[in-house]
């Protein structure tokens, strides 16, 4: 191995960064009202399964990628098909998170900047980390976590020990049954953050393979999908279920709300740096996943495509013209239909085929063993 390989403690740390991302800045399971939380809960549930589907797909075949995979296992035409529509994909997310990042800085920042000078800023910055691969993005991880652990840490300390929460806003608990938490969880929670983790088959490979890797990303996992399911719940908690369904980055407002002795106010810089830096790393891991796959399906160097990718993600991501037709492209098609296909059924699809595969060798193996027995 390259002495650039990876730790896994850097490959969970990215891990769990991505996670996070861009997730604290939406209310998730909105439609579940006061019963989010068991919402969140039902589709981590889900995602983890969805995490063992992809660690198993990755220890079928360990020294492949997703593309790789798919060209070897489905054929080389219908393999570079599917890797085409896995690049669209990541690209597409890899937008929306530029945006997310571009929108966030001009209602927190720079209200005054055109937008997408400060998404051209933003993609070309990503872009130089981009540059450097997966090997130093992983790395990169391990110096990012302090901060944005610390971060968190401290809004959630100062949000219950002001006196915002208010635990009646979580009753009445199933008040409509569980149809409308389930409806909640799948496909919308499942989708957005939990089933994303689909980009790592990329990056699996890249790490090093100790005994503890799949316990290592599990129970990364579960610790991650349980601090958001608190953190989205604040939201909740603080603004009340209506207030925090219909505020547009519920917890930019709560964190407002924020007065610690007439001295710590104004505490949204804090949310905005850390928000910044998970935008920032999930976008560039997107971005990576991209570049990543053109090159496997054009075979052209990993670099000379870095810029061509940039561009089409920066005009990809004014694909809405306005903020609310963006939020309800990715509510009802995106979560909805896109990504379960990518999510779920492409890589149910490659297991499956990967099973078959390998099942037909061993016959195969065996038969041929068989024969030269006998000629013996």
């Amino acid at each position: 191995m390259s002495k650039l390989t990876p730790k896994l403690s850097d490959l969970v740390i990215t891990f769990s960064l991505f996670e996070v991302g861009s997730t604290t800045m939406f209310l998730l399971g909105a439609d579940a009202k006061q019963d989010a939380w068991i919402a969140m809960l039902i589709s981590a549930i889900l995602g983890l399964f969805l995490l063992v589907l992809y660690l198993w797909i990755h220890h079928l075949d360990k020294g492949r990628d997703l593309f790789e995979l798919l060209q070897y296992y489905m054929g080389t035409i219908l393999g570079r098909v599917v890797g085409f529509l896995f690049t669209c994909y990541f690209m597409y997310e890899t937008s929306r998170n530029l945006r997310d990042l571009g929108e966030l800085t001009v209602l927190t920042l720079l209200n005054k900047t055109p937008i997408a000078v400060i998404m051209l800023i933003a993609i070309l910055v990503v872009g130089n980390s981009v540059w450097y691969g997966a090997e130093v993005l992983l790395r990169t991880g391990t110096i990012l976590l302090p901060i944005v652990l610390f971060g968190y840490i401290v809004l959630i300390l100062l949000i219950t020990s002001t006196g915002l929460l208010h635990l009646e806003n979580m009753e009445p608990i199933l008040e409509n049954g569980i149809k409308p938490v389930w409806n909640a969880a799948f496909p919308e929670i499942v989708s957005f953050p939990f089933g994303q983790t689909v980009l790592f088959l990329i990056f699996f490979k890249v790490s090093k393979h100790p005994s503890t890797f799949n316990k290592a990303l599990i129970v990364t996992y579960c610790i991650v999908a349980v601090m958001l399911t608190v953190i989205n719940q604040l939201n909740i908690l603080v603004l009340g279920p209506s207030i925090a369904a219909n505020s547009t980055h519920p917890l930019l407002q709560t964190v407002q709300l924020i007065q610690f002795a007439q001295v710590l106010e104004r505490m949204d810089a804090i949310f905005s740096l850390i928000l910044f830096l998970g935008l920032g790393m999930k976008m560039a891991a997107f971005f990576i996943g991209t570049v990543t796959g053109l090159t496997r399906i054009t075979s052209i160097k990993y670099k000379k495509l870095i810029i061509p990718a940039g561009i089409a993600i920066y005009v990809l991501s004014f694909l809405s013209p306005r903020y609310t037709e963006y939020i309800w492209l990715g509510l009802n098609v995106s979560v909805k239909w896109i990504s379960p296909f990518f999510q779920i059924l492409l890589p149910v699809l490659l297991v499956t085929v990967m099973l078959l595969r390998k099942k037909k060798r061993g016959q195969a193996s065996q038969k041929t063993g068989g024969e030269r027995s006998n000629r013996i």
